[in-house]
């Protein structure tokens, strides 16, 4: 089973199994890993922001407008931050890192 690595705002390390097909948002909250999801990941606010490892980021799918339209709402942006809700673990994403933001801005978006 692929694997990947959420580091802590402290900087400790958690190494755990990252099933095909689940959002890095599932596999956090499987692992009682401390990443909040406000909006259970329909893309309506940005606190599943996460920093991934410039060594992953180029391989991961290209964010949308929505997701780009929510990262500019989230806390302490950088040009690797990504939604968590939106990457969903392939096999060619084993070993994927990302760092978790030491803040959260939770600002939800009515999407009608």
């Amino acid at each position: 089973m692929p694997k990947m690595t959420f580091i802590e705002p402290n900087g400790s390390r958690r190494v755990v199994d990252a099933p095909v097909g689940q959002s890095v948002l599932e596999i956090a909250h499987h692992n009682k890993i401390d990443l909040e999801g406000a909006c259970e990941g329909s893309l309506a606010c940005s606190t599943c922001h996460v920093v991934v490892d410039p060594e992953w980021y180029d391989k991961l799918e290209e964010a949308d407008e929505d997701e780009e339209d929510m990262l500019d709402l989230a806390f302490a942006l950088t040009h690797t931050s990504r939604l968590g809700c939106q990457i969903v673990m392939t096999k060619e994403l084993d070993g994927l890192v990302v760092t978790l933001p030491a803040a959260t801005r939770n600002v939800a978006v009515d999407k009608k």
